[in-house]
Protein backbone atom coordinates (compact mmCIF):
# COMPACT_ATOMS: atom_id res chain seq x y z
CA UNK A 1 0.00 0.00 0.00
CA UNK A 2 1.51 3.35 -1.14
CA UNK A 3 1.37 6.28 1.57
CA UNK A 4 1.85 10.24 0.74
CA UNK A 5 3.15 12.27 2.92
CA UNK A 6 2.81 16.21 2.75
CA UNK A 7 5.36 17.32 5.43
CA UNK A 8 8.60 14.61 4.69
CA UNK A 9 11.83 15.99 3.87
CA UNK A 10 13.87 13.99 2.27
CA UNK A 11 17.38 14.32 1.32
CA UNK A 12 18.90 15.34 -2.00
CA UNK A 13 20.25 11.65 -2.36
CA UNK A 14 16.33 10.26 -2.16
CA UNK A 15 15.50 13.16 -4.64
CA UNK A 16 18.02 11.78 -6.84
CA UNK A 17 17.65 8.45 -6.28
CA UNK A 18 13.54 8.82 -7.20
CA UNK A 19 14.62 10.79 -10.55
CA UNK A 20 16.35 8.57 -11.87
CA UNK A 21 14.12 5.44 -11.30
CA UNK A 22 11.73 7.55 -13.04
CA UNK A 23 13.57 8.83 -16.20
CA UNK A 24 13.17 12.52 -14.97
CA UNK A 25 17.13 12.25 -13.95
CA UNK A 26 17.56 12.61 -17.17
CA UNK A 27 16.18 16.06 -17.54
CA UNK A 28 17.71 17.59 -13.62
CA UNK A 29 20.98 18.39 -12.50
CA UNK A 30 21.32 15.30 -10.58
CA UNK A 31 25.08 15.32 -10.63
CA UNK A 32 24.78 18.44 -9.09
CA UNK A 33 24.33 18.05 -4.94
CA UNK A 34 24.32 21.50 -3.76
CA UNK A 35 21.74 22.18 -6.80
CA UNK A 36 19.48 19.52 -6.19
CA UNK A 37 19.41 20.63 -1.99
CA UNK A 38 18.63 24.31 -3.01
CA UNK A 39 15.73 22.32 -5.29
CA UNK A 40 14.24 20.97 -2.05
CA UNK A 41 15.13 24.01 -0.08
CA UNK A 42 13.29 26.16 -2.26
CA UNK A 43 10.14 24.35 -2.72
CA UNK A 44 7.18 25.64 -1.13
CA UNK A 45 4.99 22.05 -1.94
CA UNK A 46 6.68 18.67 -1.68
CA UNK A 47 4.47 15.62 -2.03
CA UNK A 48 6.19 12.06 -1.50
CA UNK A 49 4.33 8.87 -1.78
CA UNK A 50 6.29 5.84 -0.17
CA UNK A 51 6.23 2.06 -0.19
CA UNK A 52 7.32 1.21 2.91
CA UNK A 53 10.31 2.80 3.32
CA UNK A 54 11.00 3.15 0.04
CA UNK A 55 10.32 6.17 -1.64
CA UNK A 56 8.91 5.74 -4.67
CA UNK A 57 7.38 9.14 -6.28
CA UNK A 58 7.52 12.74 -5.40
CA UNK A 59 5.65 15.85 -6.40
CA UNK A 60 7.56 19.49 -6.47
CA UNK A 61 6.21 22.67 -6.60
CA UNK A 62 6.45 26.46 -6.26
CA UNK A 63 3.51 28.49 -5.10
CA UNK A 64 2.07 32.05 -4.24
CA UNK A 65 -0.66 30.16 -2.81
CA UNK A 66 -3.26 32.82 -3.66
CA UNK A 67 -3.04 32.45 -7.93
CA UNK A 68 -0.70 30.32 -9.35
CA UNK A 69 1.43 26.95 -8.26
CA UNK A 70 4.10 25.67 -10.64
CA UNK A 71 4.47 21.72 -10.87
CA UNK A 72 7.89 21.73 -11.37
CA UNK A 73 8.55 18.10 -10.98
CA UNK A 74 6.31 14.93 -10.57
CA UNK A 75 8.60 11.81 -10.90
CA UNK A 76 7.15 8.43 -10.28
CA UNK A 77 9.56 4.95 -10.17
CA UNK A 78 8.84 3.44 -13.53
CA UNK A 79 8.33 0.35 -11.50
CA UNK A 80 5.43 1.83 -9.93
CA UNK A 81 4.16 3.91 -12.80
CA UNK A 82 0.22 3.03 -14.01
CA UNK A 83 -1.21 2.46 -10.20
CA UNK A 84 -2.19 6.39 -9.90
CA UNK A 85 0.92 7.68 -7.63
CA UNK A 86 1.20 10.38 -10.44
CA UNK A 87 -2.54 11.40 -10.34
CA UNK A 88 -2.59 11.19 -6.59
CA UNK A 89 0.72 13.25 -6.30
CA UNK A 90 -0.85 16.09 -8.51
CA UNK A 91 -4.28 16.19 -6.57
CA UNK A 92 -2.11 16.34 -3.32
CA UNK A 93 0.03 19.29 -4.57
CA UNK A 94 -2.96 20.95 -5.59
CA UNK A 95 -5.05 20.25 -2.81
CA UNK A 96 -1.87 21.86 -0.50
CA UNK A 97 -1.21 24.66 -2.49
CA UNK A 98 -4.83 25.77 -2.75
CA UNK A 99 -7.63 24.58 -5.19
CA UNK A 100 -8.11 28.07 -5.99
CA UNK A 101 -4.15 28.28 -7.68
CA UNK A 102 -4.11 27.15 -11.60
CA UNK A 103 -1.57 24.32 -11.59
CA UNK A 104 0.69 25.01 -14.22
CA UNK A 105 3.56 22.59 -15.75
CA UNK A 106 6.33 21.99 -18.79
CA UNK A 107 5.76 17.96 -19.44
CA UNK A 108 8.64 16.41 -20.07
CA UNK A 109 8.67 14.44 -23.71
CA UNK A 110 7.83 12.15 -22.46
CA UNK A 111 4.90 12.53 -20.57
CA UNK A 112 3.64 15.13 -22.63
CA UNK A 113 0.86 12.21 -23.46
CA UNK A 114 0.23 11.88 -19.89
CA UNK A 115 -1.18 15.17 -18.15
CA UNK A 116 -4.59 14.59 -20.78
CA UNK A 117 -5.35 11.11 -19.44
CA UNK A 118 -5.46 12.59 -15.71
CA UNK A 119 -7.59 15.54 -16.75
CA UNK A 120 -5.56 18.33 -17.46
CA UNK A 121 -5.67 20.83 -20.33
CA UNK A 122 -3.04 21.62 -22.42
CA UNK A 123 -2.47 25.01 -23.19
CA UNK A 124 -0.64 26.23 -26.07
CA UNK A 125 0.51 29.37 -24.68
CA UNK A 126 3.48 28.89 -22.83
CA UNK A 127 6.98 30.21 -23.32
CA UNK A 128 10.05 29.65 -21.65
CA UNK A 129 13.36 31.86 -21.87
CA UNK A 130 15.74 28.97 -21.11
CA UNK A 131 18.17 29.06 -18.36
CA UNK A 132 22.26 29.42 -19.20
CA UNK A 133 23.99 26.04 -18.40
Amino acid sequence: MIHYKTKRKITPEEFIDVLNRSTLGERRPVEDDERMQQMLVSADVLITAWDGDTLVGVSRALSDFSFCTYLADLAVDERYQQQGIGKTLLELTHEVAGLHTNLILLAAPKAVDYYPKIGMKRSEVCYLKERNR
